[in-house]
């Protein structure tokens, strides 16, 4: 029998000129040189740029696996995956100067569709916008999307021009994405407001701001999105949730209660919740639990779930994982973070592993178009 397809929906790489804009910052985002013989450090979430935190919310090392195609490469080898579609981390272009981010943007989704030619049978990706500028500029790279045989989307934060995705102004944006057939893929950044993780917060690294505050912001920027009729609008737009929508899953018939019963918000006309997940929303497994899994496929259908890993972020931690072997037959260690969801795919389904393939190959390269 062969081998099912494997694709990752949900991988990052940092071209080296995006790294570059970073190397040139001092304000977050940006990336630290440290000691002599260390590696810099990516610090990108608030409260990362203090030098004399010892906890891991002072940035990331960053090595090979961010910027180096071919590090990527060999990750995808070593954990058996086929395809990627590669997209810019965040904060994407989100701090750029409003005259110079559609010129960077450009570039660098020249960029990342050359780096997709390297190896034109396994990289697709998702592109930037310049969403500091005006529309017309995001419209009209949009428009030029379509141009790039591996382009397949974007990806977005969930703040869009400023003031969130249920913003009119975004409208000709989704429109543009609409007629173009290019996914959003909605990525969180910005979390919660960090008192709500207590005084004791700083004690806990990333733990609560990425295990709580990245899925609920998901959860609220997209609720947001049905509430205000942007999938009634566009009923075509495609958009795929990172982390499996956040709460999303478990709270759509919480949500869509409260809209019924909600004497002051009872738009006539609208599509129901669940509509919208069913037909406009797609969600990537990269949730770590058979739980995750199960709802997430409840919720959107698993012929919309879709596996990702996150790369190159959750590596191992020291001896934490077995080794594996790449293509090139050296051995390379395998990251406990990608078995885990590889393993919470596996338990959701069972003995239905036809409708495990979909959710593992099968669902992106059909929903994606990942072919050329």
């Amino acid at each position: 029998m062969s081998k099912p397809t494997i694709v990752d929906v949900h991988t990052h790489v940092y071209p080296p000129r995006y790294v570059s804009i970073l190397k040139s910052r001092r304000t977050v985002p940006y990336v630290r040189d440290t000691v002599p013989g260390q590696p810099s450090r990516l610090i990108i979430l608030p409260g990362e740029d203090s030098p004399s935190s010892q906890t891991t919310a002072a940035g990331r090392p960053i090595g090979p696996e961010y910027y180096d195609i071919n590090a990527k490469i060999a990750f995808m080898d070593t954990h058996g995956i086929d395809i990627s579609v590669i997209s810019l981390a965040n904060p994407w272009l989100d701090f750029l100067d409003p005259h110079e981010a559609p010129s960077i943007a450009r570039s660098l989704n020249e960029d990342l569709n050359n780096i997709c030619k390297t190896y034109p049978s396994r990289l697709f990706a998702f592109g930037a916008l310049p969403l500091s500028a005006a529309t017309d500029a995001l419209v009209d790279e949009i428009d030029r999307l379509p141009s790039f045989a591996h382009m397949r989307g974007v990806i977005m934060g969930t703040g869009g021009l400023g003031n969130g995705l249920d913003d009119p102004s975004l409208d000709p944006v989704y429109r543009a994405l609409e007629a173009t057939q290019m996914t959003i893929f909605l990525h969180p950044h910005y979390g919660l407001p960090k008192e709500v993780f207590g005084p004791r917060a700083a004690e806990y690294g990333h733990v609560l701001p990425l295990a709580l505050g990245f899925p609920l912001e998901t959860t609220v920027a997209v609720s947001r999105m049905i509430l205000s009729g942007v999938f009634d609008r566009f009923p075509k737009l495609t958009v795929l949730l990172a982390h499996s929508g956040g709460t999303l899953p478990f709270l759509a018939g919480r949500l869509e209660s409260c809209i019924m019963h909600d004497a002051h918000y009872r738009p006539e006309g609208r599509r129901g919740v669940w509509d919208v997940l069913r037909t406009n929303i797609m969600l990537d497994a990269v949730v770590y639990s058979e739980l995750g899994v199960r709802a997430a496929a409840a919720a959107s259908g698993a012929d919309r779930v879709m596996f990702g890993t996150d790369h190159p972020f959750f590596p191992p931690l020291e001896n934490e994982n077995a080794q594996g072997e790449s293509a090139d037959g050296k051995k390379s260690e395998k990251w406990l973070s990608v078995t885990t969801n590889y393993k919470a795919i596996h338990d959701a389904f069972g003995e239905d592993k036809a409708q495990a393939e979909a959710v593992l190959g099968g669902n992106a390269v059909r929903l994606l178009r990942l072919t050329l």
